[in-house]
């Protein structure tokens, strides 16, 4: 079933879980992230990256994202990650996005604000709600990592925008990390405190040891991206069907392989942030 950001994060923070959040590119890691959803009985998001949006392949991953919701038996999200602009957040919102994320991380807090409230206007007329970013969330090929995630600040910045939930910055990083990170978990506990156990979003969630997952989760992080290793089980999936001698030059047979190993990545994710058996 298509439900909306709100009620899927809702969802996740009554039962006291995290929603995963897998980017999806086309129809095939959209088919692998549903099967797991559906063979674990659990809530998930696909969300497109905002360049797909913008160079409008996201027209044809939009339909087939919202198709796969709606037959679905389990909540799943269709939603908008790190829109950069209104631009995304408009052409997403028309597309059929349930949820938005407007990041606005690296602008001066003021901007980020504003741009942010512009997000929730335009989307709240549609009953959807905005996922927002204090503490810029940057890759792991950046030469330092920005300043964490400040609990006051994130306060003031919640009270201003009245976000559903908030990405933050605890030492995590988008990308294969080149070393295990280690999350400032101390610091999630804090910002769910400041802002009023706001539930908490988790970026970067390729590669972030298991432990440090449960920790974050159980400190208040709702919401936990997954996008690297997405891309990597397609390509694994992929390069295994090109090395099959027997392997079928029909595209729908022959995509079977790296779709079973999308939906295998799902699965541990899934299991890993506590939403199977969670639909319910």
């Amino acid at each position: 079933m298509l439900v909306t950001l709100q009620e899927i994060i809702a969802l996740a923070d009554e039962k006291g879980f995290c929603v995963p959040a897998f980017n999806v590119y086309n129809m095939e890691t959209v088919m692998g992230v549903a099967a797991a959803a559906e063979e674990a009985d659990a809530p998930v998001i696909l969300q497109v990256y905002p360049r797909l949006i913008r160079e409008e392949s996201g027209y044809y991953v939009s339909p087939v994202i919202v198709a796969a919701a709606r037959a679905a038996r389990v909540p799943i999200c269709f939603h908008l990650d790190h829109g950069a602009a209104e631009l995304e957040v408009h052409r997403a919102l028309r597309w059929g996005a349930t949820g938005i994320m407007l990041d606005g991380s690296a602008l001066p807090f003021d901007e980020n604000v504003a741009l942010t409230k512009r997000a929730i206007a335009a989307a709240g007329a549609v009953g959807v709600a905005v996922e927002g970013e204090i503490g810029h969330v940057g890759t792991v090929n950046d030469e330092k990592m920005g300043e964490l995630t400040d609990p006051q600040e994130a306060a003031e910045f919640v009270r201003r925008t009245q976000v559903c939930c908030l990405a933050v910055l605890i030492g995590n990083a988008h990308g294969h990390y080149r070393k295990p990170p280690k999350l400032d978990i101390d610091r999630v506990g804090a910002i769910r405190e400041a802002t009023g156990g706001l539930p908490l979003v988790l970026h970067g969630g390729s590669g972030i040891p298991d432990e440090q997952v449960r920790a974050a989760i159980a400190a208040g992080v709702r919401k936990m991206n997954v996008g690297t290793d997405v891309c990597c089980a397609f390509a694994d999936g992929t390069a295994a069907a090109l090395a099959d001698p027997n392997r079928s030059v029909a595209v729908d047979l022959f995509m079977r392989q790296p779709i079973e190993a999308v939906k295998r990545l799902a699965l541990e994710k899934i299991r890993l942030t506590g939403a199977a058996g969670m639909a319910r």
